[in-house]
């Protein structure tokens, strides 16, 4: 992608309508509800324990964020007790096909990463 030095100086400033969706996309408990709601629909209770160690109140930032950006789709119906499914819209789908590769990339090469993490500790501590 070819950016422009303006587009460069608004990005960098925050200023870029993009950057706060990336935000959103790519946040700790953003990048997991993408890809859990890959594999189907989820009642929010379902959701909060097959992610894990998300509390209520940030699970429910994080669906109301990606609602808004239009990325998940929130089905409340009308009957007792209540009953809400969380799936992923179109668009949503596309962000989390391309999260989940990210996520598998990292998983492919942590081997990589491990090895590099260890040969900068041992500079580190060899430099004092």
């Amino acid at each position: 992608m070819d950016v422009s030095e303006a587009q460069k100086d608004a990005y960098a400033e925050g200023r870029c309508p993009y950057r706060l969706v990336l935000e959103h996309v790519t946040s700790r408990w953003g990048v997991l509800v993408l890809i859990q709601l890959l594999d189907r629909p989820y009642r929010f209770s379902e959701l909060r324990r097959a992610i894990g160690r998300v509390s209520e109140k940030m699970l429910t930032q994080t669906l109301q964020t990606l609602e808004r950006d239009g990325l998940v789709h929130r089905d409340a119906k009308p009957v007792i007790p209540p009953r809400v499914d969380y799936s992923l819209t179109p668009l949503g789908h596309e962000a989390a096909e391309q999260i989940r590769e990210l996520a598998l990339w990292t998983e492919r090469r942590m081997g990589q990463v491990s090895r590099a993490r260890e040969e900068y500790d041992t500079r580190k501590s060899a430099t004092g």
